[in-house]
């Protein structure tokens, strides 16, 4: 075959500002003003611009726009759990969807991090140091989480999913009204004639934990007794044995309010396992309204929380904060989702 009639394999150049700028009929300047917000740009100029990244397919070199800006253009999303819970527990995966969706508009990537362990702890914050993200979306925090401490101490942007505890007046975050929603919860198992309400809490270094507790003692009033309280870790197993202990130790109780929809199904498994008819003997309450509620048998009342506008507010409070905004707070409220268990 000639040289001729080779075919040839050149690859398409890749669009630049110059070619944009060509197209537009304005200068590189403008072109560049645009891709950094538009500031100081006319309107007729910024269409024109926008226009001709359009018909060029020019892309922005990500790269090159973070040596100009000092921004990593990309946000962590950081569960300090034990890896196992990110599958087991479905609240993180609907927080994990609702951020990227968030992000997605902007157009900012989000990096999964997961830090449960010193090691792991250690490999993130010198990650997070470096500057290879432009702020940290913090979920599932303990109290006094040393990780919050090097985030801060790295004067990272941070925005906790739940009250941080121990670090209010320092970190921002987005939080459902726990107490309030536990208090509901209660509240309900006893208007439906119930007298011996249990609950299982969640850990005590958590938001969900402590709050949600404090809401029941406020439901149940003078009539709080201890012997009427377990003490879960969130997951499956725990509301299970939590559950066991609550019968063996209480076997008079007509009702547990449960402190994640995952620990209820656990309850609920035991109950069975010790012949208690549920709700005709035992009512049960969840908390979360997960996608686990619904597909218990019976189905779980619940409270629902607005995951999805969490993890919105979560985002734009993080982005506020990289842009120099002071922490903030958002409390969202919870809402009561009746079914068969009560």
């Amino acid at each position: 075959m000639s040289d001729q009639a080779r075919p040839s394999h050149t690859p398409r150049r890749r669009p630049t500002i110059r070619d944009v700028a060509a197209a537009a009929g304005v200068s590189r300047g403008t072109v560049s003003r645009v891709l950094n917000g538009g500031h100081w740009v006319s309107p007729d100029a910024l269409a024109a611009v926008q226009e001709a990244i359009r018909t060029t397919g020019y892309q922005a070199n990500q790269h090159a726009r973070s040596l100009v800006t000092g921004r990593a253009n990309s946000v962590a999303f950081l569960l300090t759990e034990p890896q196992h819970l990110l599958f087991e527990d479905p609240n993180f995966s609907v927080l994990l969807r609702g951020a990227a969706e968030a992000l997605a508009g902007r157009e900012i990537p989000l990096l999964l991090m997961l830090a449960s362990t010193p090691a792991e702890r250690k490999r993130i914050s010198a990650y997070v140091a470096a500057g290879h993200v432009d702020g940290v979306l913090l979920i599932s925090s303990h109290r006094d989480n040393p990780m919050v401490a090097e985030l801060l101490k790295h004067q990272v942007p941070v925005v906790a999913c739940g009250v941080p505890l121990g670090f209010e007046g320092s970190v921002g975050y987005v939080a459902a009204d726990d107490r309030a929603g536990a208090r509901t919860m209660t509240r309900h198992l006893l208007d439906t004639g119930r007298t011996k309400v249990a609950m299982i809490t969640g850990p005590l270094d958590t938001p969900g934990g402590t709050l949600r507790l404090e809401g029941y003692r406020e439901a149940v009033g003078d009539a709080f007794d201890e012997t009427l309280v377990a003490h879960g870790d969130y997951s499956r197993e725990s509301g299970r044995l939590a559950m066991a202990e609550l019968i063996e130790r209480r076997p008079d109780l007509d009702a547990v309010f449960v402190a994640n929809d995952l620990m209820a199904a656990g309850a609920l498994v035991a109950l069975q396992a010790a012949g208690r008819s549920v709700p005709d003997d035992v009512a049960v309450g969840g908390f979360d309204d997960s996608g686990v509620a619904a597909a218990l048998h019976p189905a779980l009342t619940t409270m629902r929380q607005p995951f999805e506008r969490i993890s919105a507010e979560m985002v734009r409070l993080l982005l506020e904060t990289v842009e120099g905004a002071e922490p903030a707070a958002v409390t969202l409220q919870t809402t009561l989702v009746r079914r068969a268990s009560t």
